[in-house]
């Protein structure tokens, strides 16, 4: 077999046989797929008849060096192909984009994951390997990670207990957009608790910069559309699934988590953990009614426990740590919401191509005059500013988008690295009062509303009274207000000399009526909960998992943790 990385198409070429549906979401057509082996075939100087078992493996745009030329836009494909005298082929090509993949080593591509999930787990009861008899294991947690790990589990005839403290999917889409409406906070059930964890509400984004030595990204991506994500995620460079999208695969996976044997239990809320001898026995459960009412608390036992919280779930952080869990501050970004027409973005980006082709995106990082970096992050293309608090009195923003991306918007977080040196406070869990300090002051701001500025106002440290070419596009009500005085002062002028610059690179990002709404303040877990090189914690039998215990950062990673996790608890 050949791999080959650099595989060219011109954007215009392909354009003039794609349908203008398939071109906006990437979707690869039969039409295409003859163009690319063409591109192949050319490479290796054979015809293109002469290629067999031809597969692309990955898709991106390339844009960075059309200098206001759009003949110089391509896609760049990763493909995979056999063919007669590859070995000689390759050699006479001479470059290192093209390889020759023995063939035991083709097997191998296959993932060692996914090699094991379907002809070790499934097999592991009657194979009598390992033996699940003895082990009782609680998911907390239904996010990509506790999802994911649940998942594994059940696969694996373990029979997996899952806890979450918010509600169904749908039901909790239909909280959400009512407090977006005007209803008050559940905070039980929001944009960060419920089925589907923070994830649900957001772009939905699973490219991730982790490297995938043991496949366990890829099968996160495979497993997704295994249960109904857009089959383009298994090969664009950027793939995502979108808000609109999530939901319906989310209920699919907990449905077959179900069905092979597991338990899941709504509105259930951990409240601690019971160990002996540095043993986890059990857990301390509060179930939850109506509008983030605490009912009835009770324990239930366990021999493992895979904690896969989520970032946000600060009073069970604090529960935790009175119950003797080790863990630590860490690093994580504060900033604001910019929003900027999605037109813009995309003329910039692609020129006047951008109409037909996906959504234009872009990541932008800038080092200060005092060394220390601002970036993008989360960029939503054709998305929405969220309401995304979880508890009363505190206010914080994410971005989201749905699978078309087509709203008039373009909105990303601009944010700056805080560490520990920056708490105000001591102690492992100083970082969620630093976030807690700033987010109340964001709901002040704005009477419990968005508070949004123009950027021209937030330069000029003042509140906006009216707006001016762009109008936000925002999940829950917003208010003028001066949003920079949600920021430490540093921070703010950091953001702001972080946009100057990017206006220097995106015509039109630093206009003054970009519309600026903060805090952005859940970017990452303020938090890690230390676990050895088992995967467990101090508390033998705890498994810290996911982006809450602070060792992923977006759905990819967490639900690839997760599938690490539960592996970690089937060979223990």
């Amino acid at each position: 077999m050949i791999r080959m990385s650099q595989v060219k198409v011109s954007v215009r070429l392909l354009l003039k046989c794609l349908p203008v549906q398939d071109a906006r979401q990437g979707i690869i057509t039969v039409a295409e797929e003859r163009l690319v082996i063409q591109a192949a075939a050319k490479v290796l100087g054979i015809q293109a008849d002469e290629v067999r078992n031809f597969v692309i493996r990955k898709k991106s745009l390339d844009a960075r060096k059309k200098n206001g030329r759009e003949d110089n836009i391509y896609y760049i494909y990763q493909v995979e192909l056999s063919c007669n005298n590859e070995q000689k082929l390759v050699k006479r090509y001479g470059r290192n984009d093209v390889v020759f993949i023995p063939g035991n080593e083709k097997e191998k591509l296959l993932g060692s994951l996914l090699s094991f999930i379907n002809k070790n787990i499934r097999n592991v009861n009657a194979l009598n390997l390992n033996s699940n008899k003895n082990k009782r294991v609680i998911v907390a947690g239904m996010g990509p990670a506790g999802l994911f790990a649940a998942l594994v589990l059940a696969r694996a005839g373990f029979n997996p207990v899952v806890l979450e403290r918010g509600k169904e999917v749908k039901e909790r889409q239909r909280v959400v957009n009512g407090f977006w409406n005007g209803d008050t906070l559940n905070p039980e059930c929001n944009v960060q608790f419920g089925e589907g964890g923070a994830g649900t509400f957001s772009d939905g984004k699973l490219n991730t910069l982790v490297k995938d030595k043991d496949g366990f990204n890829r099968m996160v991506l495979k497993t997704f559309a295994e249960f109904g994500a857009p089959s383009e995620i298994l090969y664009l460079q950027k793939p995502h699934i979108g808000t609109d999208r999530l939901a319906g695969v989310v209920e699919a996976m907990r449905n077959e988590i179900i069905k092979l044997g597991g338990t899941v239990y709504f509105n259930t809320r951990l409240d601690g953990v019971i160990y002996k001898d540095g043993c986890i026995s059990g857990v301390r459960v509060t179930k939850i009614t109506g509008n983030g009412i605490c009912g009835e608390s009770r324990e239930i036992n366990c021999s493992h426990l895979i904690l896969a919280i989520g970032h946000s779930a600060r009073d069970t952080f604090y529960n935790l740590d009175s119950d003797g869990l080790y863990m630590e501050p860490k690093a994580f970004a504060i900033g604001i919401r910019i929003e900027h027409p999605q037109d813009i973005i995309g003329y910039s980006q692609y020129g006047e191509l951008y109409k037909k082709l996906p959504a234009a995106d872009y990541k932008l990082s800038y080092n200060t005059k005092d060394g220390r970096g601002v970036y993008s992050f989360c960029m939503c293309p054709g998305g929405y500013v969220v309401n995304a608090s979880s508890e009363p009195g505190r206010l914080v923003v994410n971005g989201m988008s749905n699978y078309a991306r087509d709203g008039r918007n373009a909105n990303s977080a601009i944010v700056v690295t805080v560490s520990p040196e920056d708490f105000d406070g001591k102690g492992p869990l100083a970082g969620i009062e630093f976030q807690r300090k700033w987010e109340e002051e964001a709901y002040r701001q704005a009477g419990g509303k968005i508070p949004v500025q123009l950027f021209g106002d937030f330069c000029n440290n003042v509140k906006s009274t009216g707006f001016g070419g762009i109008i936000p596009d925002m999940k829950g009500g917003y208010a003028f207000a001066n949003t920079r005085a949600v920021l430490p002062v540093v921070i703010g002028n950091l953001v702001e000399e972080g946009i100057m610059q990017f206006g220097k690179r995106i015509k039109g990002y630093s206009r003054e009526d970009a519309v600026i709404s903060g805090i952005e303040s859940r970017t990452s877990s303020p938090v890690r909960i230390t676990r050895d090189k088992g995967l467990q914690a101090n508390i033998h039998g705890i498994y810290p998992c996911g982006e809450g215990a602070g060792y992923a950062g977006g759905i990819t990673s967490a639900a690839a943790d997760g599938i690490r996790v539960a592996l970690a608890v089937i060979n223990s």
